[in-house]
Parts: structure tokens; C-alpha cells; sequence
């Protein structure tokens, strides 16, 4: 299965196709809507194969959707359906929880004591 990863920042958006070495990335900010972020990343991610999608949303998700407009993007990021505008399963999670399970599964950093 051939995954891009998507990591949804303040002032960047950075992705990363299972099998690249390179990531590729685009500036963001605070204009920057949901539905302007599918259309750049699929621009940006054009000649990589992929059948899913998990973006790493900076704010609260609930039911694999953003229950809050985050502070630091533009406005239409709550409850977006970024599965319907990928065209493909698509899974979204809190930026910081990736970050927790990558520290309990490498067996490194904080989450490391968890196990």
C-alpha cells in the first residue's frame, strides 16, 4: 500500500510518498483553507503513486475530521472531508499524536517509558 503523508503546519505543508527519499513541501500561513491545501498537495504530490492519504492536522480531530478551525490557517478546515477531495481512504490525526506514537514505536523520547 502506498501511502502520502501529509504534515499540515503553521507555515509549511510537508508530504512524503512511501518509497521517496525527498520530502516536498509548501509554504501555508493563515489564509491558507482546507480545501486550497488538498488542491496544492496534489499538485505538489503530481508523478507519486499513492492509495492513501494521512494528514497530520495541527489542532483537535474527532471522527477523522477537525472539530476546530486552527489559529494559525484560514477558515473551512472544521469538519472538512478530506477523503471526498483526495479521492482516496483517508485518515487524519492530531500533529502532536503522530509525534507520541512515532516517540512509542521507535522506542524513543517520552513515549518510550511507556512500554
Amino acid at each position: 500500500m502506498k501511502i502520502l503523508a501529509i504534515d499540515v503546519g503553521g507555515t509549511h505543508v510537508k508530504i512524503l510518498a512511501r518509497g521517496r527519499k525527498q520530502k516536498r513541501e509548501i509554504v501555508s500561513g493563515p489564509k491558507m483553507t482546507a480545501r486550497q491545501m488538498v488542491g496544492r498537495v496534489k499538485k505538489l504530490a503530481q508523478g507519486w503513486a499513492y492509495d492513501v492519504v494521512s494528514v497530520g492536522f495541527p489542532g483537535p480531530v474527532l471522527h477523522n475530521r477537525p472539530v476546530a478551525e486552527p489559529h494559525n490557517l484560514g477558515p473551512g478546515w472544521m469538519g472538512f472531508d478530506f477523503a471526498s477531495a483526495f479521492g482516496v481512504p483517508t485518515k487524519v490525526i492530531n500533529d502532536a499524536a503522530i509525534g507520541a506514537a512515532r516517540c512509542c514505536s521507535w522506542g524513543w523520547g517520552p513515549g518510550s517509558a511507556l512500554r
